[in-house]
């Protein structure tokens, strides 16, 4: 008569079985293509005919001012109302335009400090994905995104320093504005 194997023994044999599957799949995936973020891109529309001609492509980010540095940094220029992305092979990544506050920084550089996840925005607006990067006669200045996706009233009588994103754009800015990041603040 052959001996039962214990259950213990079963159950250890599938799950080293599955954790074995799990690190195979792990390591095939990591293997392939990495999808580019586009979070901040806009995308292509969907035409509703039904013609196999392929949509127009997506246009490319207009290019940061010729003043902006170099290398990986977030580009604000003051009189566009516009920020860049810009990786290290000084590529432009997105670029989207701002509502500044009415305290405005300098222009010249700065590096990401702080970051605040949520918070309320001296205007009494919740914002989230605060990027703080300068400091203006004691007004904290920073980009940073409605909670709710709009753009924000003028501030009337109030000195603010958030300068304020489209919903998708702060996610982008989030991403990429890690502390230590360069901000080359232009006219």
């Amino acid at each position: 008569m052959s001996a039962r194997l214990p259950s213990w023994v079963w159950v250890t044999g599938l799950t080293a079985g599955a954790v074995a599957a799990v690190v195979v799949l792990g390591v095939r995936a990591d293997e392939g293509p990495r999808p580019e973020p586009t979070a901040a891109r806009p995308s292509a529309s969907v035409s509703a005919s039904a013609s196999p001609r392929p949509s127009a492509s997506v246009p490319a980010p207009p290019a940061a001012p010729a003043d902006s540095g170099t290398g990986r940094r977030i580009v604000y220029s003051l009189d566009q109302r516009r920020v860049w992305l810009v990786d290290a092979s000084d590529a432009v990544r997105t670029s989207f335009t701002v509502w500044p506050g009415t305290v405005a920084p300098d222009p010249g550089r700065y590096t990401v400090g702080t970051r605040t996840e949520t918070t309320t925005g001296s205007d009494g607006v919740p914002v989230e994905h605060v990027v703080y990067f300068a400091d203006q006669g004691g007004i904290s200045i920073g980009f940073s995104n409605a909670l709710d996706g709009s753009s924000p009233p003028p501030a009337q009588g109030r000195r603010t320093g958030g300068i304020r994103v489209a919903k998708e754009a702060g996610d982008a800015l989030w991403a990429f504005a890690t502390a230590g990041t360069a901000v080359r603040v232009v006219s």
